[in-house]
């Protein structure tokens, strides 16, 4: 249930909002879509198509929290882009807390879309951000 929505986006923040996230992401058809974008926090949906992965990314000032809402998928998780040491299957109701600082992947290991929820404290993408497939998400954060 849908209690406020943003103005002029697909983003409700930084209004008062109220949803069910699971519902959101099986809804998102996109790569990234940001559903609310405060000061100090974003929660975007995610839908990985099958053999797709995020790709290697760092944030490096942002803490992140990214819940499988449908699917299943392969997290890796290291200090240096060459060496991803932490290596975790994950799947519908699994979360990964992932440090700022850190490169990280997540690859699809099912052969239907991983659906994912994704919290970044800060915000790590602008308010509104759509990322339509992989190709339009430009670089590290």
């Amino acid at each position: 249930m849908n209690y406020y929505r943003g103005i002029n986006s697909n983003d409700y923040g930084p209004l008062p909002f109220a949803t069910n996230v699971e519902q959101e992401a099986k809804r998102n058809q996109s790569f990234r879509t940001a559903l609310w974008t405060g000061s100090n926090l974003q929660m975007t949906v995610m839908c990985i198509p099958a053999r797709g992965e995020t790709g290697l990314e760092i944030h490096r000032d942002t803490d992140q929290l990214v819940s499988v809402e449908e699917g299943q998928g392969l997290v890796k998780i290291g200090n240096y882009k060459e060496r991803l040491d932490f290596q975790q299957h994950l799947c519908a109701g699994d979360s990964v807390f992932i440090p700022a600082g850190v490169w990280y992947n997540i690859i699809n290991a099912g052969k239907s879309p991983l659906r994912l929820s994704s919290v970044y404290a800060p915000p790590a993408h602008s308010r509104g951000t759509v990322h339509r497939t992989k190709a339009d998400d430009r670089g590290i954060c």
